[in-house]
């Protein structure tokens, strides 16, 4: 697997991936990330691993079809043939979803269908899971379509949502569970 990453912020997704990668538990190569955002933590993060890197964005190509295309020969430049999403904040387009289809994945911090869409990222999904009362939570890895948050699962890992907890801890519990789920909807996509 060559590996490709789409951030907006600190790629903890892809970092996580590449040192699985490097320690030999991901049978694959991280070669490429791709921001949205020039100062990305992750952006700096690609350029000092190695990866091709690139700061493509709607500032750069206000046409959403030109933003589209870029990001996709910039994969297809890298030989990118699998695309995780690592905390990517855009929607994608239609090119890139049509080039990638079933091996674009995603990893969202609840257990879907509950407390996904637009809008339901970071600790919003986790304030929603505490206001709803929901005895759990946990993460889901899915294969990202045109709908936000709707496309297929393929891996779910759930924790207890425990009484007393605060955003913090709720959010705590569920990150400690993301990189082996992630790992492991990798190993099985393969």
């Amino acid at each position: 697997m060559r590996l490709g990453f789409l951030a907006s912020h600190g790629g903890s997704a892809a970092r996580f991936l590449a040192g699985a990668c490097q320690e030999e538990r991901l049978s694959a190569v991280p070669v490429a990330l791709a921001s949205n955002n020039s100062s990305s933590p992750a952006l700096a993060w690609a350029r000092e691993a190695g990866l091709a890197a690139a700061h493509l964005s709607a500032a750069r190509h206000p046409d959403p079809d030109a933003l589209d295309a870029a990001i996709l020969a910039f994969l297809r430049g890298a030989g990118v043939d699998t695309l995780v999403l690592s905390g990517y904040m855009k929607a994608l387009g239609p090119r890139v979803l049509d080039a990638y289809a079933g091996r674009v994945l995603n990893i969202h911090p609840s257990l879907l269908p509950r407390h996904g869409g637009r809008g339901m990222y970071g600790d919003r999904v986790h304030a929603a899971v505490l206001a709803s009362g929901d005895a759990e939570s946990g993460a889901t890895v899915h294969l990202v379509t045109a709908g936000i948050d709707e496309g297929p699962v393929l891996a779910q890992s759930r924790v207890p949502v425990l009484p007393g907890d605060t955003l913090e801890s709720l959010k705590a519990r569920v990150q400690a569970v993301e990189g082996a789920l992630l790992l492991s909807a990798l190993r099985e996509l393969g």
